[in-house]
């Protein structure tokens, strides 16, 4: 067979699914690190848990600042990536649509390095009942219509969904912390920026705005855990309200109990005033449930929240998974007319 016909075949062989779905795009790409503290072992002098970072920017920027996505609990950076079923993520749509992303890693996870010595005991790891639990919840079955794919433990789909979940650190209050750290030192590198989080990355974002508003443009909280002092089995309790680190109350609370037996009136938080959140909740999801109420808090805080919920917006069938569930693309041109509205337009 000549070279040709070699290079012929090369040309119309086929791709799979998820590569011939994705549009070509020119856009320019790097990745940087957030290190985290050097400390002293038996071993030698080491990193405590740093962030990593992946950037892409397209080659015409239409929206002034960087958006950084911030994963969920167990999650990594590669689930704004792709969708379980193979689809491209918010990460790559946004790009297309002329924002530049800022893709995490949260310390002790994805490509984030953890070690126990240095970053201390994690939790257990990520079973497929949690999947089930969190994303498609048999009680919400009928009402969760946006999962195209079969839901069981051994599906294609689920099992790339799972494969990504790993454990949290054992002590919640320092995973945030470390989160809240490294992601406001990224910001002090790349300026001012808009926080996507997701699920159990919320409170990165709250934390985050505390160390560093004048860099937080606003926050677009995608189903965040709640509600305020709430407690999570197996995972941990939001002892300082929507944290649990502590966070800046304009009140010197000299325990996480003080705080939450204090007149809500006294949980101000001077750095979140005035930032622009948007909470976002599926129409079928348990998360919902508590929404009005972190809204109510984060206004009480002083942010300019708003509760962002899909079925306002003719959006139905939704549940936790918002970025994975098979109108994500929908969900997100929502969210993009929100952030020129509440961030472009407000400051115009």
């Amino acid at each position: 067979m000549s070279n040709a016909q070699n290079q012929t075949n090369r040309i119309v062989a086929p791709t799979a699914p998820h590569e011939s779905d994705a549009p070509l795009i020119t856009s320019r790409r790097g990745n940087l690190w957030i290190p985290g503290e050097i400390v002293e072992t038996p071993n030698g002098t080491v990193q405590r848990a740093p962030l990593f970072a992946e950037w892409e920017a397209p080659e015409t920027i239409r929206f002034p600042y960087p958006v950084v996505l911030v994963h969920g609990g167990g999650g990594q950076g590669t689930d704004w990536r792709t969708t379980p079923d193979g689809r491209p993520g918010w990460a790559s749509r946004l790009v297309e649509s002329g924002y530049v992303v800022y893709v995490v890693d949260r310390p002790g996870h994805g490509r984030s390095p953890y070690h126990p010595d240095v970053v201390g005991e994690m939790g257990g790891p990520f079973p497929y009942e949690a999947a089930n639990g969190l994303f498609f919840p048999d009680e919400m079955k009928d009402q969760q219509n946006q999962w195209t794919f079969s839901r069981t433990v051994g599906s294609p789909e689920v099992d790339q969904l799972v494969a990504a979940m790993g454990p949290l650190p054992d002590n919640l209050a320092e995973s945030q912390r470390m989160d809240a750290d490294r992601l406001a030192r990224l910001l002090v590198q790349i300026g001012p920026a808009v926080l996507f989080t997701d699920s159990g990355g919320g409170p990165a974002g709250w934390l985050t705005a505390d160390a560093r508003p004048e860099l937080v443009k606003g926050i677009i909280a995608i189903e965040p855990i709640g509600p305020a002092f709430g407690g999570f089995p197996g995972i941990g309790r939001l002892d300082w309200g929507l944290t649990a680190a502590p966070i800046g109350y304009a009140t010197n609370f000299a325990s996480p109990e003080d705080a939450e037996n204090a007149d809500p009136a006294q949980l101000v938080i001077p750095a979140l005033e005035n930032i622009p959140v948007s909470l976002v909740t599926g129409g079928a999801s348990a998360f919902a449930s508590f929404a009005e109420q972190v809204v109510q808090f984060l206004n009480t805080a002083g942010a300019d929240a708003t509760w962002l919920h899909l079925p306002d917006h003719g959006i139905d069938g939704n549940g936790h998974g918002l970025i994975f569930e098979a109108n994500s693309d929908e969900i997100l041109d929502v969210i993009k007319q929100e952030l020129y509205q509440r961030v472009i337009h407000a400051e115009s």
